[in-house]
């Protein structure tokens, strides 16, 4: 089967049987590409990370300082404000919720051989009702909780969930492509699935059975954050749904499940590899589940920052291209070799400095692009892609005149940069112009080396993608100048001492030329998109088009 990258590979084929023409960047633009300095990006993430801003952790100190320092880079660079009342900033009310001790869940098996104890299922926080509880209520397995009938695949076919709590394990069918299967088992996704065939709760089981340790430690209280809006519901969440109808969810042991399906006379193993190979095995489980539990609630305000640079064209300046980046970090957290400030120099204060520099290469153009460039530095991505979701949902410009996100995070500047994997680009027509920017830059298109990590849904573009607006994110190639071509295999070497970890400073590698690029290339993507006509477009029968998509206004 093949996996929908073929479309960016035939687009890229046809550009070079046809030669790109080089008017498709005018030479007024190219001699603007010329202006990025490296210097200028490694002055942005030194003070970024420098550590008096204290891991840019939202609602602190720190983070303000960030949010302050992006505000006076592009003022300084002639953007106008495009947050709320006429300023910079769009608030972000963030509420961590945390599951009180003392809850109660209860399972009683109706006849069947097994109990699950209560240390085996643990709720999340109910952001909404301090003061949860859930009936009685039968249960249901659906494997993997996946309803894609246009992949073939359906877990809710001929099972009927309605008032019930769904158990599901997280995973997709190995013939899924690698984006649709990452796509699939987003916690979002997986609760407006069984809220939609009337589930009242959902437990995301585990399938394999926890390490064993000689020494018995409490389990810590389950936490989630989410976004308030003016209302004081909950606008944006991974995995709660004001007003859907499922008002538990939480986690299932290995154990639990197991048992549960030897209730319904069903074996796991074989369950497990029925998924696997892409067959449903859904299940009617025997038993009842009802719960009572309390929520603590911590509330801060943190900020989107958002700019814009208005367009040429009369008509198509009110449409916006947004390239995005998140500013957040993790804050002050355990010390690791003696240094508890996660500065997050890559993640992501080089995605910001590339940003900053894309605004910054405006001010090089005299004719800007038809379309108006929106520049957005979100918080609460290392939440849940938080800050992201709040504005594409609820942005500071009508969300029909958003017609495309460039997202930028951590593009891991530790290498020259000859390659380029444009993640989420082959489902629409961007496919095109980052074809297009990358020939201009010497630069050749990839295939993810890493489909594994699930990258497409884990930053901030994919929450434009789910408001239906086609998005993307450049992440770096496999090239080498060496020849050996196994930049991934350095990259995963370096996280492992670096990722979220203190040690991603300002003093660690860095390869700023390789930043350079990539703040031409996002530039150029975006820029090729503003000077269209024709606005972007999932391809046809894309399952992201399908399953997002909106209506052309």
């Amino acid at each position: 089967m093949k996996r929908p990258f073929h479309l960016l590979l035939t687009a890229l084929l046809h550009l070079a049987a046809t030669s790109v023409p080089a008017q498709l960047v005018p030479k007024k633009v190219d001699k603007a590409l010329r202006q990025v300095r490296a210097d200028d990006l490694k002055a942005h993430i030194q003070y970024l990370a420098d550590d008096k801003l204290r891991g840019r952790k939202p609602g602190t100190p720190g983070y303000q300082l960030a949010v302050d320092y992006v505000t006076a880079q592009l003022r300084s660079f002639g953007v106008q404000p495009a947050g709320e009342d006429g300023t910079f900033t769009q608030r972000v009310r963030l509420r961590r919720a945390t599951v009180q001790p003392g809850a109660m869940v209860t399972y009683q098996p109706g006849g069947g051989p097994l109990a699950v104890a209560p240390a085996e299922i643990h709720l999340f926080p109910h952001p909404e009702q301090p003061k949860a509880q859930l009936p009685a209520s039968a249960l249901a397995f659906a494997g993997y909780g996946i309803s894609a009938p246009d992949q073939g695949y359906d877990d809710y076919q001929n099972l009927d969930v309605r008032g019930k709590v769904v158990v599901i394990v997280r995973g997709a069918p190995r013939r899924f492509p690698s984006t649709v299967a990452a796509a699939s088992q987003d916690q979002t996704l997986l609760v407006q699935t069984a809220a939609r065939h009337g589930a009242v709760g959902v437990l995301f089981a585990s399938s394999r059975p926890a390490p064993t340790s000689t020494v018995a430690t409490p389990a810590r209280p389950l936490s989630t954050t989410s976004v308030l809006g003016s209302d004081g519901r909950v606008a944006a969440s991974r995995g709660f749904i004001s007003g859907s109808g499922v008002e538990l969810t939480g986690t299932l042991s290995a154990a639990g499940l197991h048992a549960l399906l030897l209730n319904a006379a069903t074996d796991t193993g074989k369950v497990l590899s029925s998924l696997r190979q892409g067959i449903p095995a859904p299940a009617a489980l025997r038993g009842t589940l009802s719960a009572n539990w309390q929520s603590s609630y911590q509330d801060i305000d943190s900020y989107n920052v958002i700019g814009q640079i208005p367009g040429s064209d009369p008509v198509l300046r009110t449409e916006y291209v947004v390239h995005s980046a998140h500013l957040d970090h993790l804050g002050v957290g355990a010390p690791v070799q003696g240094d508890s400030i996660y500065n997050g120099a890559h993640d992501n204060a080089s995605g910001v400095a590339s940003v900053l520099e894309i605004a910054r290469l405006y001010t090089h153009l005299k004719q800007k692009p038809k379309r108006s460039i929106l520049l957005v530095l979100q918080t609460g991505e290392e939440l849940g892609l938080l800050g992201s979701a709040y504005f594409a949902a609820r942005p500071t410009v009508p969300k029909t005149s958003l017609v495309a996100d460039v997202n930028t995070d951590m593009p891991t500047i530790i290498a020259p940069l000859l390659s380029v994997v444009p993640l989420g680009a082959q489902h629409s027509t961007l496919a095109q112009p980052v074809a297009e920017a990358a020939q201009h830059l010497g630069l050749t298109v990839e295939e993810d080396p890493e489909p594994e990590q699930n990258r497409f849904i884990r930053s901030d573009q994919y929450s434009f993608v789910a408001q239906g607006i086609p998005a993307l994110h450049i992440k770096y190639g496999n090239r080498t100048a060496d020849g050996k071509n196994n930049l991934a295999e350095q990259v995963q070497k370096w996280r492992a001492v670096t990722y979220h970890k203190p040690q991603d400073d300002s003093n660690g590698t860095f390869d700023y030329e390789a930043g350079r690029k990539y703040v031409q290339l996002n530039f150029l993507i975006g820029y090729l998109v503003a000077q269209n006509p024709t606005r972007p477009a999932w391809n046809p029968d894309d399952f992201f088009g399908r399953r997002f998509g909106r209506p052309q206004p």
